[in-house]
């Protein structure tokens, strides 16, 4: 997915949408920049904020447009059991998606590193290779590198990384065997949400 300048969208929604922006360097830039559009700008209108929201969270998973609104129908249509506010499933359907659980896990610095460690064919889950970096994961899949893998360069000094890197109450990972578990449902509290999900809803439902 195309984005742009990187530095230049992350002053605009925020350090999060890319990793490589959550620097003290690029806070200060960026907390700078912001004061200068403060003066120089009026008050933001609810559709540019709702906007601004659905920008920052789909850049943040590296979504195209057109997929990331796949995921706000799926979050809007689903019935039955799995009726649970909107915004919850949006997060759910997103968090568990196989690239953003790699990058959970500490098997890649960055979102954009696990679709291509994915789409390489370096992951398994439950044993079978899945190239599918959008892959929908379950409560009870084990993620893991192919054997062959466990040496490539993307996981060089990986015991080192690995040990900075907090995993999620829902998801467990054995280090030695370098495979993790999704052991529950990721939730607002367990996941933080990349932006307002309601926002977002708002302004594909305008």
């Amino acid at each position: 997915m195309k984005t742009g300048p990187r530095y230049k969208i992350a002053k605009r929604l925020g350090a999060s949408v890319f990793e490589k922006a959550q620097t003290q360097k690029f806070a200060v830039s960026a907390d700078r920049s912001a004061k200068n559009k403060r003066r120089g700008r009026g008050r933001q209108s609810e559709y540019g904020k709702q906007m601004l929201e659905k920008q920052k969270v789909r850049i943040t998973y590296g979504l195209p447009e057109r997929q990331f609104r796949n995921y706000i129908k799926g979050a809007l249509a689903a019935k039955g059991s799995a009726r649970r506010d909107p915004a919850e499933r949006l997060h759910e359907a997103l968090e568990m998606r196989l690239d953003n659980v790699l990058w959970r896990l500490g098997l890649v610095p960055t979102r954009r590193g696990a679709r291509q460690m994915a789409a390489h064919g370096h992951v398994t889950v439950n044993g079978r290779k899945v190239r599918i970096p959008s892959y929908a994961l379950s409560v009870g899949d084990r993620i893991g590198i192919r054997e062959g893998s466990k040496e490539h360069g993307l996981l060089v000094n990986f015991a080192e990384k690995a040990a900075e890197r907090v995993t999620p109450s829902w998801l467990s990972f054995d280090l030695r065997a370098m495979e993790g578990v999704v052991t529950a449902r990721p939730t607002a509290s367990s996941a933080d949400p990349a932006g307002d999900l309601t926002a977002v809803l708002s302004f594909y439902t305008r």
